[in-house]
C-alpha cells in the first residue's frame, strides 16, 4: 500500500473550505483507506491521508472527490505523501505564473498592436502554433521600440499572489529555485533578483542604439529549453525526478511539467491542465506549498 494526501485548497483572499466541503470530500473516500486529517490553513487548505495499492487508484480518488465538489471554489489534488513530498528543486515559468502579466502583450500597447500580439500569444500558449515562430513574429512587430519602454514596463509588473512566499519558503527549506521563461532576460534578471531565485534563463532581445531591432539573439529558448533546464539542474543537484517541482500555465511549459516529480498547471490553458499532476485554479502560488505539506505557520515571508 502507498500513502497519498488528498489536498483541498481555495483562494486565500476568500477562504472557502467549509465543514460541508470537507465532509463531502471524506464521504467520497472509503473509511477503510482514510488516515489522518489536517488543516494546513483554516478554511483555506486541508488534507487527508489515504492508502491505495495501485497509483491509478489514487487518480480515481482525485476524480471522485473533484466530481463531488464540482462547481465549488476548491482545487482538488492528490500527491504522494512520502519522503519526497517537499521538493528540493523549483522550476517556475515567469509570465502569468510568477508575475501577473504577459510582457510582450504589454509592450504591444505602445505601438497599438495589443490585440494582434495578444492573439498570437494566446494561440502559442494553447499549443496551436509553434512557440519559436510565434515569438519571432511578435518581436518583429516591436522593431524600433525604445528601450525606455522596457524599463517603464518593468516598473509596472506585479507579482502573482503567493510568489514571494513560495520562493522564500522553499529556499529556507533548502530548495534550489530557477526562473525559466520564453520571455526576455531584461525582465527575468530583475524578477529573479527581487524574489530570490538562484538562477534564471530567457531570451535576449537585440538592441541597437537604444531601440529594439525586432529580432532575438539565437538560440530561441522555449519548450525544449525549459525541459533541458529542469533536467540539467536535477543532474547538477544530484536529485531524483520525484524531488522536483515545475509550474507553468502555457503549452511551452508542458514538457517540464510532465518531467517533474510534481508538475503543476497554474491557472493554465486546458492543454496544460490535462497533463499536469496537479492543477490550481482558485488558489494562489502558496497552494504549491500546501501540496508539499507545508502549513501556513511554516511559510516564510520575504
Amino acid at each position: 500500500m502507498k500513502t497519498y494526501a488528498l489536498v483541498l485548497t481555495s483562494s486565500p483572499a476568500a477562504p472557502a473550505l467549509t465543514a460541508e466541503i470537507v465532509d463531502r470530500a471524506l464521504a467520497a473516500l472509503s473509511e477503510s483507506t482514510r488516515g489522518e486529517t489536517l488543516w494546513l490553513s483554516e478554511h483555506e487548505a486541508w488534507q487527508v491521508q489515504f492508502s491505495v495499492s495501485e497509483p491509478p487508484d489514487a487518480d480515481q480518488v482525485r476524480a471522485t472527490v473533484a466530481e463531488a465538489l464540482a462547481n465549488l471554489p476548491a482545487d482538488v489534488n492528490v500527491v504522494p505523501d512520502d519522503a519526497s513530498r517537499r521538493k528540493k528543486l523549483l522550476v517556475a515559468d515567469m509570465e502569468s505564473t510568477i508575475i501577473e502579466q504577459e510582457c510582450l502583450d504589454e509592450l504591444a500597447d505602445h505601438i497599438g498592436l495589443r490585440d494582434r500580439i495578444s492573439e498570437i500569444t494566446a494561440r502559442a500558449m494553447r499549443g496551436e502554433i509553434a512557440f519559436e515562430e510565434a515569438l519571432k513574429e511578435r518581436v518583429r512587430l516591436l522593431k524600433g521600440l525604445k528601450v525606455d519602454v522596457l524599463e517603464n514596463l518593468y516598473n509596472r509588473l506585479t507579482f502573482m499572489p503567493g510568489a514571494r512566499e513560495l520562493v522564500a519558503t522553499m529556499r529556507a527549506n533548502g530548495a534550489y529555485c530557477a526562473l525559466v521563461s520564453g520571455g526576455f532576460t531584461f525582465f527575468t534578471e530583475r524578477i529573479a533578483a527581487r524574489l530570490g531565485f538562484h538562477t534564471h534563463q530567457a531570451n535576449t532581445l537585440d538592441i541597437v542604439d537604444g531601440r529594439l531591432t525586432g529580432t532575438v539573439s539565437p538560440p530561441i529558448l522555449g519548450r525544449e529549453a525549459k525541459l533541458a533546464a529542469l533536467e540539467r539542474l536535477r543532474r547538477d543537484l544530484n536529485l531524483q525526478p520525484e524531488e522536483t517541482l515545475a509550474v507553468g500555465d502555457g503549452a511551452n511549459d508542458l514538457d517540464m511539467i510532465r518531467a517533474a516529480g510534481l508538475g503543476v498547471a497554474f491557472r493554465a490553458k486546458p492543454v496544460v491542465t490535462a497533463v499536469a499532476r496537479a492543477s490550481i485554479r482558485f488558489g494562489d502560488l502558496t497552494a504549491l506549498l500546501y501540496l508539499q505539506g507545508y502549513t501556513r505557520k511554516e511559510f516564510v515571508a520575504q
